[in-house]
């Protein structure tokens, strides 16, 4: 799991190095408090939007009728080792529901760079311009990158009792 979120993470850092090479050679302009305001609330919803898929994740290992969370962790151990798997009597039924939370677990880093992506392109929600012209500054100025982690953390802080409520 831990992994999964390390892995959007060097997404984003690496569209982050992309962004920056882009932009190297043009002065960081001054952006506003509406740019700011677009930028954390488009990070936010990555970040819920992942949180979102994290848990179907857990869920498809915690709900799951083939094993549970017990055995799911001694094939997640064995896995990739035939001795191994032979060793703790692995079904068919369990190696193909294993393989299944697998496949959804590492395409989860593709849908939420996709996720990502999208967001940042459409111009309702960010644009393109705006996420380069924030994330430049970000880079250049401490005061603006911590402007924008206030932002997201309040949004985040906003979220949770909304959560709480749905029973998520």
């Amino acid at each position: 799991m831990k992994r999964l979120f390390g892995w959007a993470l060097l997404m984003m850092c690496l569209m982050s190095v992309a962004v920056q090479a882009q932009q190297e050679n043009s002065e960081a302009e001054a952006v506003t408090d509406e740019e700011i305001e677009k930028f954390a609330s488009m990070k936010d919803s990555v970040n819920h939007f992942m949180e979102v898929k994290q848990a179907d994740l857990e869920s498809m290992i915690k709900d799951n009728e083939v094993f549970d969370v017990g055995r799911y962790n001694e094939i997640k151990e064995a896995w990739g080792d035939d001795a191994k798997l032979a060793e703790i009597n692995i079904t068919d039924e369990e190696k193909a529901e294993y393989q299944e939370i697998l496949d959804t677990k590492n395409s989860l880093s593709d849908v939420i760079k996709e996720r990502m992506i999208a967001l940042i392109k459409d111009d309702e929600v960010l644009g393109a311009a705006t996420y380069n012209k924030v994330n430049a500054a970000m880079k250049a100025d401490p005061e603006v990158k911590a402007k924008v982690d206030a932002l997201i953390a309040e949004k985040t802080s906003a979220r949770a009792p909304e959560e709480e409520g749905d029973g998520a």
